[in-house]
C-alpha cells in the first residue's frame, strides 16, 4: 500500500502567542489569525481602551485572548514585558509607524522616531523572544509586519524604506544565527491595505489611482488578505521557511 503524505496542521492549539500592534487594522486581524487556529493571544499596543475592546471581542467569540498594554519603543517596557511573560511560540510585531515628507526635508526627530519603532524595537523584540524561546526550547517563529516598501523605493518614503530594507536584512542575519535554534524568522510585506492608518492615503482620488495603477490585481489589499499568511508563518506547515519575505502586495513589486 502507497503510504501518501500528509499536509502539515496550520493548527496552534496549545500555544502562546504575542501580538504587537494589536488594537487594530493588520495587528488586530493577525491576532484573530491566530487565536482562530487555536492559540492563546496576548495582545499588546499602547492604546488600552481599543486593545480591551479587541479583547473583548475576541472573548466574545470563544478564542483566548487577553491584554497587555506596551509601548514597544520603550525598550525597557519592552524588556519587562518579555521577561515577565510565559516563552512564547509564536511572535508576530505589527506594531510600525510612518512619518512621510520629501527626503530634503527630513527631520532628525522624524528620523528616529520611525528607526526606533520600525527597526530598533522590532531588533530587540526578537532578540527577547528568541532568548525565551530558546531557554524553553521551543521551536518557535517570529513573524514581522514589513512591507512592500522593504523591497522598492518610494517617493516621500526614505525614511520608511530604510527601516523596511533594515528590517529585511535583521531577519536573514537572525534566520541564519536563530537557525540552529529551530527559531523562524520571516517578514509579511504588504502593499496597502484599508485601514484607519491608511485610509487618509485611500481618500486622496490622485494617490488612490497611483495606488490601484501599481497594484496589478487592481485592488487595494484587505486586514483578510493578511491572516491566512500569519497564520502559516506561525505554524508548522511552514517548518522549512526562515529569512524570507512573504510578499502579499498584488503584483506591486513583480516588474
Amino acid at each position: 500500500m502507497t503510504r501518501l503524505p500528509r499536509t502539515p496542521s496550520f493548527r496552534l492549539d496549545g500555544k502562546r502567542a504575542l501580538v504587537t500592534g494589536a488594537s487594530s487594522g493588520i495587528g488586530q486581524g493577525c491576532a484573530v489569525a491566530l487565536a482562530e487556529a487555536g492559540a492563546h493571544v496576548v495582545c499588546a499596543a499602547r492604546g488600552v481602551e481599543k486593545l480591551q475592546a479587541t479583547v473583548d471581542a475576541m472573548a466574545a467569540e470563544g478564542w483566548s485572548a487577553e491584554a497587555l498594554a506596551l509601548d514597544m519603543a520603550d525598550l525597557d517596557a519592552l524588556s519587562d514585558a518579555m521577561t515577565g511573560q510565559a516563552p512564547f511560540d509564536v511572535v508576530v510585531n505589527s506594531a510600525g509607524m510612518a512619518r512621510h515628507g520629501p527626503a530634503l526635508e527630513t527631520t532628525p526627530e522624524d528620523y528616529d522616531a520611525v528607526m526606533d519603532l520600525d527597526l530598533r524595537a522590532a531588533y530587540f523584540l526578537s532578540a527577547g523572544a528568541a532568548k525565551g524561546m530558546q531557554a524553553a526550547g521551543l521551536r518557535g517563529s517570529i513573524i514581522h509586519i514589513s512591507g512592500q516598501m522593504g523591497h522598492v523605493g518610494g517617493i516621500d518614503r526614505a525614511v520608511y524604506c530604510a527601516a523596511k530594507h533594515g528590517l529585511e536584512g535583521m531577519i536573514k542575519a537572525m534566520a541564519v544565527e536563530w537557525g540552529p535554534m529551530g527559531i523562524r524568522v520571516n517578514t509579511i510585506c504588504p502593499t496597502f491595505i484599508r485601514t484607519p492608518l491608511a485610509q487618509v492615503t485611500l481618500d486622496n482620488p490622485e494617490r488612490a489611482r497611483w495606488i490601484t495603477d501599481k497594484i496589478k490585481l487592481g485592488r487595494v489589499g484587505e486586514v483578510e488578505d493578511i491572516m491566512g499568511a500569519v497564520a502559516y508563518l506561525a505554524s508548522d506547515a511552514s517548518a522549512m521557511v526562515t529569512g524570507t519575505a512573504l510578499l502579499i502586495d498584488g503584483g506591486w513589486t513583480a516588474e
